[in-house]
């Protein structure tokens, strides 16, 4: 049996050495960003998504942290923070399991069918329930506005606050922009 840091480099490299491009956070090897495209025959085909990895001191006995940095618009996922409802990494994770299994089964099958019933974002969750054809138009949209390739490379900090608030806010006067900076 190989030490939990062995195992860690081991499926990095696995990572790294198929398809899938990987940007390192820091020196270590527990954070890093994966790009990651929307599987074909689904809305999300044609989106690039930078995807944040954390895994933890106990990993491959413990779960990764998975996440959206672009936005993605799916139940499952939240909306603001790209978190991941998944019971398959949350909850039954197993050592067997590695990177490589996250990114070509586990994302895909979470985006190919989604559980509006346990979900993260409701009001996607409703649409999708109500009405499947305007959900995966809405699904589409958020793919071109947020998962172009340049959003997945695009560091983080590059996408302001400002930026946000101007999407959710079209017609805020600057004095309700100011009066939410202000805490």
């Amino acid at each position: 049996m190989s030490s939990p840091s062995k195992r860690r480099e081991m499926d990095l490299m696995k990572l790294m050495m198929s398809d899938y491009k990987v940007e390192m956070i820091n020196d270590g090897m527990q954070e890093f960003f994966v790009e990651f495209h929307g599987p074909k025959e689904s809305p999300y085909l044609g989106g690039v998504w930078k995807v944040r990895v954390e895994l933890p001191d106990a990993y491959p006995y413990k779960s990764p942290s998975i996440g959206f940095v672009n936005k993605i618009y799916h139940p499952n996922v939240d909306e603001m923070s790209g978190s991941v409802c998944l019971d398959v990494i949350n909850q039954t994770w197993s050592p067997m399991f590695d990177l490589v299994n996250v990114f070509e089964v586990f994302l895909p099958q979470l985006l190919l069918y989604p559980n509006p019933s346990d979900p993260l974002n409701g009001e996607a969750a409703a649409l999708m329930m109500r009405d499947r054809t305007t959900y995966d138009q809405r699904v589409k949209e958020y793919c071109e506005k947020y998962a172009k390739k340049e959003d997945a490379g695009a560091p983080p900090e590059e996408k302001s606050s400002d930026e946000e608030l101007s999407e959710e806010e079209n017609v805020s006067s600057d004095d309700e922009v100011a009066g939410k900076a202000d805490p």
